[in-house]
This record gives structure tokens, sequence and C-alpha cells, in this order.
């Protein structure tokens, strides 16, 4: 037989996951000029580009543009598209093992990091993640409820995530009706009756994760205000150490800040008030169940013996009267099958990319993993293209010495096969062009970017499919 990797016996690869490093991933092994390689993507929802579609948030339709990308790659001939297909019910990681010499696994980290306080189930209490995937339409959250008459609300964290859920809540229904936001997200944003938004930090201002475009953005709002309480925009003696060696963007950032230092409001209807060295300790509820308030804890600053920075809680206290509460304090990935995983970290057990057997901790002959579910939640969505390229390293020096999956069913046509029995269903990419075409036209009859299909079903309507 011909060496994998050659014309007539090409490298044939398994992607799990159609987000941007499942995409980043396909790219770099199709720039291997002397490599033979096929693709086929699986992704469990019917349409592809995971959290660029579900997670980006409505009103950054610039970033959305990377889709263009992706679009470019999915069209090469040696890519096909399995979508609507999940992985571990309609298709088997043993049935993969059987059709392909390597196997990437790119899903992401799908579930929200707990508080651990008093009151976090309560009434009113959600993960950001949630709010997030609903207002972008996600299929498996358009059902969810989001109590908006209440009049103030807490975003817990300052990451993108927790700029862009305090910035959705805050835009007005007009800034909202152009974008992608998903209808009935619209439709109840459009009566919701937030006027105070707090977003809370445990850090101080140096040690924010959000980027600089994002604290910028949310003091160019229409119909909002922002304001930082004078001594949280302070730096304290440990983070003004840690500006002295800042680049030009982190120190722009803290002077962003504090640039928002008691400001006054301007006779905008919303407010926004941004909160650093505080801690939830507890959600207070009614009778009813209902969040009423949220008691906070003012932290300091300590520097621990490996160099770290932490905040530490000092023994004072305050309450904060809010009836919606978002956390964001960072994804976890959930572990599929009998892929090896680190409970732990919530990432799946690997060195580098090559999944790693946790008894033995030897490389597992031909998997792999990229993106959040490798590395945890960290970085930007570009982050994810060098993660990506690190791990197709290893698949290409491991493809070269021999070390990969033997699958005893390695025609494409097979592996098709499997899939049809499994999930007749599935959503080819010139089947999700024509619900991408559906979604623009729909769109352009209002003035919009786009109009979502929020459910598997009113998708395979547009193919015809009941």
């Amino acid at each position: 037989m011909t060496p994998v990797g050659s014309p007539t016996n090409p490298l044939r690869v398994a992607i799990v996951g159609a987000g941007p490093t499942g995409f980043y991933t396909a790219g770099h092994l199709f720039k291997q000029k002397d490599l033979a390689v096929t693709v086929d993507m699986y992704e469990r929802l019917p349409a592809p580009f995971g959290l660029v579609r579900y997670g980006v948030a409505p009103d950054h339709q610039k970033i959305k543009s990377v889709i263009k990308q992706y679009d470019r790659t999915a069209r090469d001939a040696r890519f096909r598209f399995f979508g609507n297909v999940e992985i571990g019910k309609d298709l088997t990681i043993a049935q993969l093992r059987r059709h392909y010499h390597q196997i990437v696994y790119t899903f992401g980290a799908q579930s929200d990091r707990r508080l651990g306080i008093p009151g976090e189930d309560l009434t009113g209490s959600h993960p950001a993640t949630e709010f997030v995937a609903w207002y972008n339409g996600h299929p498996d959250f358009r059902e969810h409820q989001f109590d908006l008459t209440r009049t103030a609300a807490a975003v817990i964290g300052v990451g993108n995530v927790a700029m862009d859920v305090a910035r959705i809540l805050a835009r007005t229904p007009e800034e909202l009706y152009e974008t992608d936001i998903a209808d009935y997200a619209l439709e109840a944003l459009r009566h919701s009756q937030v006027r105070d938004i707090y977003v809370l930090g445990r850090r101080g201002p140096a040690q924010a994760k959000f980027t600089t475009p994002e604290i910028k953005e949310l003091g160019e709002m229409a119909d909002a205000d922002i304001t930082v309480p004078a001594a949280e925009a302070a730096l304290d003696a440990i983070s003004a150490a840690e500006m002295e060696g800042a680049d030009r963007q982190m120190r722009t950032k803290v002077e962003t800040i504090q640039s928002y230092a008691d400001r006054p409001g301007s006779g905008k209807s919303k407010r926004i008030t941004l909160r650093f060295l505080v801690s939830p300790v507890e959600l207070i509820g009614d009778d009813t169940g209902q969040i009423t308030a949220m008691k906070i804890v003012k932290n300091k600053l300590v520097q621990k013996e490996d160099g770290r920075t932490s905040p530490t809680a000092t023994d004072e206290f305050e309450t904060i009267p809010v009836g919606l509460v978002f956390r964001s304090i960072g994804y976890r990935g959930e572990p599929l099958g009998d892929i090896p995983f680190h409970q732990r970290w919530g990432v799946i057990n690997n060195t580098e990319g090559r999944v790693v057997d946790v008894a033995s901790a030897e490389p597992l002959p031909g998997e792999y993993t990229a993106g959040w579910i490798k590395r945890g939640p960290t970085g930007i969505i570009g982050t994810n293209k060098p993660d990506a390229l690190e791990t197709v390293r290893h698949m290409l020096a491991d493809a070269q010495a021999g070390i990969l999956l033997q699958p005893d069913a390695p025609d494409p046509q097979e592996a098709a096969a499997t899939v049809a029995a499994g999930q007749p269903n599935f959503i080819s990419y010139a089947d999700w062009e024509k619900i991408d075409a559906a979604e623009i036209a729909r769109g352009a009859e209002t003035g919009r970017v786009r109009v979502k299909f929020v459910s598997d079903a009113e998708m395979l309507a547009v193919l015809g499919r009941g």
C-alpha cells in the first residue's frame, strides 16, 4: 500500500467541532504542500462557526467577518462538513476511529464556572453563557427566560463576555435592530426595564481581563452612562508596580477606566457602574425565591510567594439591590466518551495538543485536541490560530513517523454511509449555504444583517426536510 499522505492514500482527518479552532486546524492542514489530506468536520448543531455565530455579540459584526476565512476553507475540495451530527449519540468515537487516521477534538468549553456562594440558585441568577447563547439564537437556549422587568442587574466578572452582557443590556432597541440578534431577544430587550447595570471585578483595573476596545465602547453608549468609584479606579501599590512594565495597550486600558472615575451622569436612561476589588459573597432573595439583593465584600490585593497577585477579602461589606445576576467567571469543558479528561482543569488531558492517557501518561496514537478544550477558555478568537498550529505540527510529525490510528474503513464513502445511518438529516456545507442565504434574505427584507433561524426544525425546513 502507498504511504499515508500520498495522493492515492491521503491522510484522513476528522475534526470534531466546527468553531474557529476547527477551521484553523483544517486551514493549517490544507497549507501543507507535500501532504495529501482530506478533512471531515463534525458539528452537533446544523450551523457551523461555533462561538463566532453563537458567542460573539450581535453588535460586533466586524468580528464576525472572520467567517469569510472559514468559508474559504470549507469550499476546499478536500473538505466535507457533517452538521447536525452529535458525536456520542449519532456517531460514536469508536466509529470515527474506524474511518480516520487522525481525530482532532475542537469542541470547546460549553459549561460555566459557578460562584459557590449562598443564593446562587435563586430565581434571577444565571450563567452569562446562557444569556449570550439566548440573544444569539442558539437552538438549545431559545426557550430560556430572563426577567427583564427587574430594574437592576449585576454582571459578575470583567472579561469580554461580561462586557458583552452589560453592553447588550444597555443598548437601545434601535442599535440592536440592524444586527443579527435573535428576534425574540430583540423583542424582549425592547421592553426591558433594566436601568442600573453593575459589573463587578474581584481584582483591580490593572488586572481586568477585558480588552481596551471593550472598555472604551462602554463609554460611548447611546443611552447609557458609565461610572467607576474613584477609590476603585485608583491603583494600589502592587498594581502600580505592575503597570511600570506594562505595554501601551494595558496603560490605555487603565487610563480609560480611570477616565470614568466618579463621572457624573449626562441624563441618559441607563447607568453602568463598574466596580473593582469586590466579590459577591451571597445572593439574597425574598419569600418567593427571587433575588432582591447581592452582598459583596471589598478586597485588597496581596502578592503571593510565587509572584502572583491575589485578591483577599477584607471585613468591609456592602449590599447592592439587584433582581438579575449573570455570572461570567469562566467556561469549563465537559468530557466526551472515553477521551481522557483532566477533571480539575476541565480540559482534555493533553500535551501540546497530543491527547494523553491519564493512567499511562502516554500519547494516544492519532488523537489530538485544540482550542478551549485543549488549553482552557483563554484568549480571543485569533488566539486559536497559533494554538491549532501547535497541534497540527504534532499531527504532521506523527504522520511522518507513522504514528496513526489504523482505520479498517478509511474510504470516504464508507464514513459518509456511517453518518447517514446514524443521522439521515445531516447537514452538508452546501445545505448550510442554502440556510445562510435564506437568513440573509430574511434580513434584507427588513434592513437587517440577517434574521437567524433559531431551531433545528426551521433550518431543516429550508432544505425541504421534516
